[in-house]
């Protein structure tokens, strides 16, 4: 091909000795394949990336994605100063060449796209912004997408990101963290080695003390005493400023993924199985309204305020295979942080509150919980045995770290994300089902099959890697269903 271009070239500028026409013209086109040339002289090993939004969650990503490697930060996008600079601080540290910088409001994001020439972008934004932010993305040519979760609000959103990725040939990953959990990913080897027999039940949640982050964005409890004005709309884009409004308007399980995620992978949904049916309901809502009057008074501005929110949202599906899962919401009470995974079969369970594991003909003493760290040790997975020294130091434990190092994977050796547009859709279609429901006084609605058929023959791509494959047996039930 560049011989072939040389000789264009070449008689291209022999022509314009003898016709003597042309020259401006002939001039910018060799320039334009000297452009060419110089980009196909990058180091391709090295993932270009943009990130958009760097608040407390994209900059993490951006100090992470660093410490993960071989990577260049083309571009930062944000509409807060303050939200660049504290991005430029991790990169100056690393002593990497400055990006280039898009900080011109919420639309901002589209310039960049526009404009840069990236393999790789992440969002970390407000929730609203995920699906437009992913759309435009993967429209505008990016390879891999990585967007935060929960990735879609509605059954719109689901379907829009699922739509976009198969009419683009892009791919979308959501940046589901706790499915690289240290602890989830040793559970992941102990399912697929059929250590709990044939998997019946799951439980999960995301059980969180939020009621300060709902109004302060994590800040001081006299913020909200003093004056509430975050979630009166002072400070438009906080986190307690979208949070807070959520709780405000909806009523369902608003942030499911922590949870489904990990159980989805467990359950093989959308390769093998699929959900097929959700209900759910929510109790009274008290708790946030309490924080209020605690901290500020009955007069206090947000006194008066009607959450809509349920203090805790119930929601129980039904599998394609049989299996049955609870997903439990709980953000607006005092409690200690729980994503309340319970994996149950017919051999035994892991119980991940108290660090309980037990299972049949291999417990100390029957009937008696065996402590899981043991178990946890031995069927520690692949990534966490290589990496698990570089990830430490890392968000959340470590496990951001490993999500980027997969993610950055797949980009740099152009190959199927783990976890795609698909597993985006189902696991954060809970939210859209479970306000329905809830709604409907607990009614049963169905799910809707965001791979259209494909999920009877598709494969588990999360985690493949690894001394532990998928139990051979268990395999064949799921292709012949």
């Amino acid at each position: 091909m560049n011989d072939r271009r040389d000789f264009i070239r070449k008689s291209a500028m022999a022509g314009l000795g003898i016709a003597g026409i042309g020259l401006a013209g002939n001039q910018l086109n060799a320039q334009s394949i000297d452009k060419k040339k110089d980009k196909t002289k990058r180091d391709l090993s090295i993932v270009r990336v943009g990130f958009i939004g760097l608040g407390h969650r994209g900059s993490g990503h951006v100090r992470d994605s660093i410490s993960v490697g071989g990577i260049e930060i083309v571009a930062l996008c944000d509409i807060k100063q303050t939200s660049i600079d504290e991005a430029i601080v991790h990169i100056n540290k690393a002593g990497m060449k400055p990006p280039k910088i898009y900080l011109n409001g919420e639309h901002g994001f589209e310039e960049m796209l526009k404009n840069e020439e990236l393999d790789a972008v992440i969002i970390a934004t407000p929730w609203e912004w995920h699906v437009p932010m992913a759309i435009a993305s993967m429209k505008a040519g990016v390879a891999y997408t990585g967007v935060e979760v929960s990735a879609a609000n509605t059954l719109e959103e689901c379907w829009d990101l699922v739509n976009t990725q198969e009419e683009t040939g892009k791919q979308l990953m959501i940046l589901e963290n706790v499915c690289y959990r240290r602890d989830v990913m040793a559970v992941l080897n102990m399912v697929r080695t059929n250590l709990f027999g044939e998997l019946l039940h799951c439980r999960c949640g995301y059980e969180h003390d939020l009621r300060n982050v709902k109004f302060n964005g994590g800040g001081s409890d006299s913020n909200l005493v003093k004056k509430g004005e975050v979630l009166m709309g002072k400070n438009a884009y906080s986190e307690a400023q979208w949070r807070g409004l959520h709780s405000i308007r909806r009523n369902g399980d608003l942030y499911p993924t922590h949870g489904i995620g990990p159980v989805g992978v467990y359950l093989d949904i959308n390769r093998g199985n699929r959900f097929l049916t959700l209900s759910a309901m929510a109790t009274k809502s008290r708790g946030l309204h309490k924080y209020i009057t605690d901290l500020g008074g009955k007069n206090h501005p947000l006194a008066n305020v009607n959450f809509n929110l349920g203090d805790i949202v119930t929601s129980m599906i039904k599998c394609a295979n049989g299996e049955t899962v609870i997903v439990t919401h709980d953000t607006n009470l005092p409690r200690p942080y729980s994503l309340g995974f319970r994996v149950e079969g017919t051999n035994g369970l892991w119980y991940n509150d108290g660090d309980h594991i037990y299972i049949e003909g291999k417990a100390k003493t029957p009937h008696e919980w065996d402590n899981s760290e043991p178990w946890m040790k031995e069927y520690d997975h692949k990534f966490w045995r290589e990496e698990g020294a570089r990830a430490a130091g890392a968000g959340h434990g470590g496990m951001d770290f490993i999500m980027l190092y997969d993610f950055f994977d797949a980009a740099r050796n152009k190959k199927q994300v783990p976890l795609d547009a698909y597993d985006a859709a189902a696991w954060s279609a809970i939210s859209a089902l479970s306000e329905m429901s809830v709604a409907r006084g607990g009614t049963s609605v169905d799910f809707p099959d965001f791979t259209r058929g494909r999920w009877i023959k598709r494969n588990p791509e999360f985690a493949m890697d690894n001394k532990y494959p998928i139990d051979s047996e268990r395999m064949l039930i799921n292709d012949l269903f």
